[in-house]
């Protein structure tokens, strides 16, 4: 499992280093940590898709299944960790809000590293948000 996760990181670090000045920050940011899983266009077919317990959540339907409109706020609750599914138990997915946290209080401090981590987070769900079919 740790070298599928290595290889995906490679294989879509790669892919970004190419396009970083052609793509928002939101894309970006989607690319470094959620296409593993959830698959660069977002389908839920990432590379690493086929190793955990249940499979990813198809992110392009997001509004569809949401009487077609985009569920922004529970898209950013679930991306920092506040909403989790009931009844699905332990979530594979990362809690980036934390993981995100950590790395910006270290670099931005601890008054604006919470202000940059909700702003990743924004971007991302706006990202996100564009991908609906």
């Amino acid at each position: 499992m740790k070298r599928l996760i290595t290889v995906a990181v490679l294989i879509s670090g790669s892919s970004i280093s190419l396009h970083a000045q052609e793509m928002s920050y939101g894309e970006t940011e989607f690319l470094n940590s959620c296409a593993a899983c959830h698959g660069s266009g977002g389908r839920g077919d990432g590379p690493l898709a086929a190793e955990l317990r249940s499979a990813p959540t198809d992110l392009t339907q997001l509004a569809e299944k949401n009487g077609e409109e985009f569920p922004y706020r529970r898209v950013m609750a679930t991306i920092d960790g506040r909403y989790v599914v009931p009844g699905h138990g332990e979530r594979d997915m990362p809690v980036w809000g934390q993981q995100f946290l950590l790395s910006d209080k270290r670099l931005y401090g601890p008054d604006d590293g919470p202000v940059v981590t909700q702003e990743r987070i924004h971007e991302l769900a706006t990202f996100i948000e564009s991908l609906q079919r």
